[in-house]
């Protein structure tokens, strides 16, 4: 008697997969993140067909019969299509055996047991048959479906084999317990796979950076990514994957005075940001806005602790964490060290007096951004204190409407100076040099400071007067 719903397997893509396995004399189930989400009532457009057989031979099968253009991944063995709407994968079930000092299995052909045998885990391994005589039944030897029901991540095998075999699976661990717990119901790690992952994790060592990177990006991307970071510090995952979080932990007391936890701080304004924005580069803003706060704690008996220049240093750090995890160094680094270098800018305009002049220079420095910078600001407020918070956040209402003001007044997002060194040279038929960048500069402050509009009249004026102070005399 099959043990699911037949609305998971009503799709036209299983019937089809069903007969060419009939055709061919051969076994294939759909199996792994499919059949975990058809449980969970999560939508899924990806689906894994496992066939006890060759699995480019299976899919170009079912290319011709549906009419599709198949992809074919020789080295991986694998193949896929789409079909309404769907990404078909399709795989020959496979046995495989790992050496301690690599993470690539040594790689044979094996039956759907073999094959659930090497998944990561129990609800990941469960499958559902597409043969005629028992489709849609649940193969599930692992009792993946009672751990589903209890919420619970648990290998198959012994941990310390699943884990030493590929490191990479205690970060998949991780993602998955975050990304699958939802308010009514939460997904943790069962104990010994948490003692086993603390036990392998100097394994992680062997691991690409491009395999860790992407599993953090997957981990940013959960509704609450806190729940990770939480997760790979109590597992001792976090030092071999990001050590610079880790130096966040902890409050140090001097004087009976101490700090707030750096670490939990940072992972209550990275969900505070999730919860306003699915941009994952804004995210590891979020996760890196206080990562130079290590580095330049310092005690003052009259101050208390404090962190002067974080923002600065922070902002310096991020291009080296980007490329030892091998992460874009693109515009996406560009905007996650400009984020870490601004985010205390309008919190500072919240404490002062909030002037045209300094809501000019934020517009100019956070450009097409300010957006999201707000974001993270607003994010950023985390104090205990109901009154304090309150009292920020009114003020931070006021800083957001002075920016709106001046944006429409000033238009200096995005600011390019009217005069161009191309222009001082014309007008005055100089060759490239200091003075044309003083120029430049004087234009830029003053429109900045509000002394003159940002329109080329008043700034050639301007310019024409600083000229005339160097002793330059037009040509034209």
């Amino acid at each position: 008697m099959s043990t699911v719903t037949a609305q998971y397997v009503q799709k036209e893509i299983f019937r089809i997969v069903s007969g060419v396995a009939r055709e061919r004399g051969v076994r294939a189930f759909a199996i792994g993140g499919f059949v975990r989400d058809s449980f969970l009532g999560r939508p899924c457009n990806d689906i894994d067909i496992v066939v006890e057989g060759s699995g480019i031979d299976f899919a170009r099968a079912v290319g011709e019969k549906t009419g599709k253009y198949v992809s074919y991944f020789k080295n991986f063995g694998t193949a896929m299509l789409h079909f309404d709407g769907d990404e078909i994968e399709f795989v020959g079930a496979r046995k495989e055996s790992y050496r301690r000092e690599s993470r690539n299995p040594i790689v044979e052909n094996g039956t759907i047991e073999d094959d659930q045998l090497r998944r990561d885990f129990t609800i990941n391994a469960m499958a559902f048959s597409l043969q005629e005589d028992d489709f849609g039944a649940l193969v599930d030897p692992f009792g993946g479906i009672r751990d589903l029901a209890a919420g619970i991540i648990r290998t198959p095998l012994d941990p310390d084999t699943t884990y030493s075999d590929d490191p990479l699976r205690m970060l998949r661990a991780v993602r998955f317990a975050t990304k699958l717990s939802t308010p009514e119901h939460s997904f943790t790690i069962v104990p010994e796979s948490m003692e086993s992952m603390k036990r392998m994790a100097p394994r992680m060592e062997i691991l690409s950076k491009e395999r860790i990177a992407e599993e953090l990006n997957k981990m940013l991307l959960c509704d609450r990514p806190s729940m990770a970071f939480y997760m790979m510090d109590e597992a001792g995952l976090l030092p071999y994957v990001l050590p610079q979080i880790t130096a966040l932990k902890g409050v140090e007391t001097i004087d009976g005075r101490g700090h707030k936890d750096i670490f939990a701080h940072t992972l209550a304004v990275l969900d505070n940001v999730a919860e306003a924005s699915d941009n994952l580069w804004l995210r590891w803003a979020a996760l890196l806005h206080d990562i130079g706060k290590a580095q330049v704690k310092r005690y003052d008996p009259k101050l208390g602790w404090t962190f002067h220049g974080h923002d600065v240093v922070g902002s310096k750090m991020v291009p080296k964490i980007f490329s030892s995890l091998k992460l874009p160094l693109d515009d996406k680094l560009k905007f996650v060290k400009k984020m870490v270098w601004l985010h205390m800018r309008p919190i500072a305009l919240v404490d002062d007096v909030v002037t045209d002049s300094a809501v000019r220079r934020l517009l100019f420095d956070a450009g097409d951004d300010i957006d999201d910078l707000m974001t993270l600001c607003n994010a950023d407020i985390t104090s205990k204190n109901p009154v304090k918070v309150a009292r920020i956040r009114s003020n931070f209402e006021l800083v957001k409407q002075k920016l709106v003001e001046v944006e429409e007044k000033d238009a200096l997002r995005n600011f390019k100076n009217p005069i161009t060194g191309d222009y001082i040279m014309e007008t005055y038929g100089i060759e490239p040099c200091n003075t044309i960048g003083q120029i430049k500069e004087a234009v830029k402050e003053a429109i900045l400071e509000g002394e003159i509009g940002n329109n080329f009249e008043e700034a050639d004026a301007l310019m024409r007067k600083k000229a005339a102070e160097f002793g330059l005399v037009p040509c034209k």
